[in-house]
């Protein structure tokens, strides 16, 4: 249980890092302040444009991977044996620390971006999968919220695959918990996005057209 919270906490240290906040700032704005009021990779694309979604979805990207990096580092020698469970701890505590940071009065983004990082840094399969998904979804709709719900659904289930055939090398038990935390971070990842959910189903979420946004 302590390496567990060790995890989290490292992964929520790294998860304070607000890209698109610093980059509001930059600006001389809050960009809570404008948009749909989240610190994230679409609301720095819609407020700020494309280069500053680039470098949103960059920094947001790498901070969860230099998290997971850093876990496996000093639990590569004592805990080998269930890495990829630690390591979803410290993307969990990433993505935490993004949508949930305490430097910021606990107003951050919804966790995507960071999410993205997590599955490059946790397995690249998954990530490969899941960036087909939201591409070829996002080139029929526009929809980001959509492509992005949809790739958490497609990464447990693939994460589940993989597990059930032994992929990530655990016992039953710590596979089982992976898959736990894998829900918690699509659960989370689901109600952040329910306003999004909401407008989709009315048919009101605004579409994403290179950088800009466009009602329905």
């Amino acid at each position: 249980m302590l390496e567990r919270l060790i995890c989290i906490l490292i992964g929520y240290v790294f998860g304070l890092f607000q890209t698109s906040y610093i980059i509001g700032k930059i600006h001389k704005t809050d960009i809570r302040e404008h948009g749909s009021g989240n610190a994230g990779t679409t609301n720095a694309l819609r407020t700020f444009g494309k280069k500053a979604g680039a470098m949103t979805l960059l920094g947001d990207c790498l901070k969860c991977v230099f998290a997971i990096v850093a876990v496996r580092l000093i639990f590569k020698e004592k805990s080998a044996d269930i890495l990829p469970l630690l390591s979803i701890y410290a993307a969990a505590g990433c993505v935490l620390g993004h949508n949930f940071p305490v430097t910021l009065g606990f107003r951050g983004g919804k966790g995507i971006a960071a999410s993205v990082g997590f599955l490059i840094a946790f397995d690249w399969r998954l990530f490969v999968l899941c960036a087909i998904v939201f591409f070829v979804l996002f080139l029929g709709t526009h929809y980001v919220s959509l492509c992005s719900l949809s790739c958490y659904l497609v990464a447990l289930i693939a994460m589940i695959v993989r597990g059930e055939m032994g992929g990530y090398g655990m016992d039953r038990s710590h596979t089982t918990e992976m898959y736990i935390v894998m829900g918690f971070l699509m659960v989370l990842a689901f109600w952040r996005h329910r306003a999004n959910i909401v407008r989709l189903a009315n048919g009101t979420e605004n579409k994403v057209f290179l950088g800009k946004t466009k009602k329905g």
